[in-house]
């Protein structure tokens, strides 16, 4: 069985077919951050769900080229800019490199682009020009530029195409100058604002005099320069279905004649929204966590990334502080079960054990039904510690076992991190323990034991003596 995801576009479960001729390379987009404000978890779940579709294509030997854009100039943004007195490069830097090590944090792969919209500027006047051209886009009175709905669908287009939307409610004419608006408000949208005084120094020249683009337009222009005018994926989460991605199909068809049967992006997936402790992320809740506010608080990236990646992605999660606990002891049987396989295996390297990947490939392949991929590989495991525990495990065995782990973890990328490795002084303690244990010193023993618990370690006495893990 081949992949298939489910589409917006079609609303419906599809075979994904790249559009190479050769089925071989896939173009993906995903709606990147707004600098305007650290990422919060809500942020984190569609990029996390976008990294596993990427390493799962990777893993199924497409050839990936994929792009996060980063919008650093929007509406919030500018205020942010006008109200902490700083520019805008200073102001959106920051918020920009804090978002980059924060998903490095969470084990994603680094885009093979990522534009920002600040540098697209000319790619951006030229697409509007374009729909000016074609009769799509006027310039009102305010100096600013609008895309006209009317004269799109005028044209045989369809507005619409990934929510069904009442006409009957639309009054022809009204026009939304914010980037972002209600699904009710079926308007003209701008795609270059003219430059009031609340803007500052954040312009630029345009045939259209002095302004900014819109948000919409950024992502259509940024898109077609780095994938073309056509690609096969465009991800985000739920909440930009419409106005934002409804827009983006709206300015880029609307801007070219599409030869029959392509289209501006052939798949649309969509990442549902996120609950923390059953409710709507607040600040005025206390239930609004940024990545840094879980790292404070002492799990890991990796603990965050797991727990997202339980779930589906077109399932509303509920995110709690339990479940990252629980996230942690999951992480810990597969790590445990990892350290006994490379005992077991010793030096030998092996092909991977296929059983176990032909199980994970079937469920992901099924739209990326996560939950069943890890239902297989715990599973898995379960019958490997079975097996070591009975001294059934040969080294050849164990050798395929650590091999399909590999595999499987170039997808989910949930492996324990670098710095988890025993610090010397930790080891130190540990072999100090030993020797008290053999000088049977039982009190030092149990002082060092004591010691170890206080800086977050316990000893497990194994057949190959002695080995610090992390409590």
């Amino acid at each position: 069985m081949g992949l298939k995801v489910f589409n917006t576009l079609a609303r419906e479960v599809q075979d994904f077919v790249p559009r190479d001729p050769a089925g071989k390379k896939v173009g993906m987009y995903c709606c990147g951050p707004t600098v305007h404000d650290f990422a919060h978890i809500g942020n984190f779940r569609t990029f996390v769900f976008t990294d596993l579709v990427r390493r799962y294509l990777d893993f199924k030997g497409y050839e990936v080229t994929h792009v996060m854009n980063i919008t650093d100039v929007e509406d919030k943004i500018i205020r942010r800019v006008r109200e902490t007195n700083t520019t805008l490069k200073e102001y959106t830097h920051r918020f920009e490199a804090a978002f980059l090590e924060d998903v490095k944090a969470l084990g994603c792969l680094e885009p093979h682009q990522r534009p920002n919209a600040t540098e697209y500027i000319p790619q951006i006047i030229e697409l509007i020009q374009k729909l000016m051209d074609r009769g799509s886009a006027y310039q009102a009175n305010d100096g600013s530029v609008y895309f006209s709905i009317e004269k799109y669908q005028g044209c045989g287009c369809h507005y619409g195409q990934l929510v069904k939307l009442n006409f009957d409610e639309m009054r022809t004419g009204e026009r939304v100058a914010s980037d972002e608006y209600e699904k009710e408000s079926l308007a003209d949208f701008a795609l270059w604002k003219a430059r009031v005084p609340e803007d500052g120094a954040v312009f630029w020249a345009s045939p259209w005099g002095e302004g900014r683009p819109g948000w919409h337009i950024e992502c259509s222009a940024m898109s077609m320069a780095l994938l073309g005018p056509s690609f096969d994926l465009h991800l985000g989460g739920e909440d930009l279905v419409f106005p934002h991605h409804e827009d983006e199909i709206a300015q880029s068809e609307g801007a070219r004649d599409y030869p029959e049967g392509e289209r501006f992006v052939k798949y649309w997936l969509h990442g549902a929204h996120l609950l923390v402790e059953g409710k709507k992320m607040s600040k005025s809740l206390g239930n609004f966590f940024t990545l840094r506010d879980l790292l404070d608080k002492g799990f890991t990236g990796r603990e965050v990334r797991y727990l997202m990646l339980t779930a589906h992605y077109r399932e509303q999660f509920n995110f709690t502080l339990d479940g990252l606990t629980g996230a942690r002891s999951a992480l810990a049987r597969l790590d445990e079960c990892v350290i006994k396989l490379q005992e077991a295996a010793g030096k030998i390297t092996a092909v991977p054990e296929p059983t176990i990947l032909a199980s994970v490939e079937a469920a992901l392949d099924d739209d990326l039904n996560v939950s069943a991929a890890w239902g297989a590989v715990f599973e898995w495991v379960r019958g490997l510690n079975k097996a070591i525990a009975t001294g059934a495990m040969p080294s050849d065995k164990a050798a395929e076992a650590l091999a399909a782990w590999d595999r499987i973890d170039s997808i989910f990328a949930v492996s324990k991190e670098t710095n988890d490795d025993v610090p010397a002084e930790i080891q130190a303690l540990v072999e100090e323990r030993q020797a008290a244990r053999k000088a049977k010193d039982f009190a030092r023993s149990d002082e060092i034991r004591d010691e170890l618990k206080a800086q977050g370690w316990f000893i497990e006495d194994t057949p190959k003596g002695p080995r610090a893990k992390r409590l």
